[in-house]
């Protein structure tokens, strides 16, 4: 999974300010439980502390009773990729747009073989809507790998 691979670059800055080891993958259940509660934001510099707010809003954002370990921030960061590719962004500005809006460091081959997976999945997904007579599911399947791959 993408977000297993996903290190936030800032991570011994932050065991500083908690006083304690954290993992550096930002989807890890110990660092999400860490972050979110024992952290002075304060202590953070500012840009350290935008990232960290945006990573919070944009990604654990949920409601689930299991939550951070429900695995909604890992499907809506992968979700975020793929929405970045079909907004144009070729795997590198992917990679630098996590790093400065999150402070998550991706290698872009991660990345790319990521988005080459993903329509793969789309692919099945779309020849198996046609054996089911479910059009529309295969036209948005087809519309995605479309995107993706433009």
């Amino acid at each position: 999974m993408i977000a297993d691979k996903a290190r936030f670059r800032a991570a011994r800055k932050l065991e500083r300010a908690a006083g304690f080891r954290l993992p550096d993958h930002a989807f890890s259940g110990a660092f999400l439980e860490s972050v979110g509660r024992v952290i002075n934001f304060d202590s953070l510099d500012r840009r350290m502390r935008e990232q960290l707010l945006a990573f919070f809003r944009d990604f654990m954002d949920c409601k689930c009773k299991s939550a951070p370990f429900c695995g909604c921030p890992e499907r809506k960061f992968t979700l975020t990729i793929i929405e970045f590719r079909e907004m144009g962004l070729d795997h590198r500005q992917i990679s630098a747009h996590l790093l400065d809006e999150y402070g998550i460091d991706l290698y872009p081959a991660d990345i790319l073989s990521f988005l080459e997976d993903s329509v793969h999945m789309l692919e099945a997904i779309r020849d198996v809507a046609e054996l089911q007579g479910r059009e529309k599911l295969a036209e948005n399947a087809i519309d995605h790998i479309r995107k993706i791959e433009h």
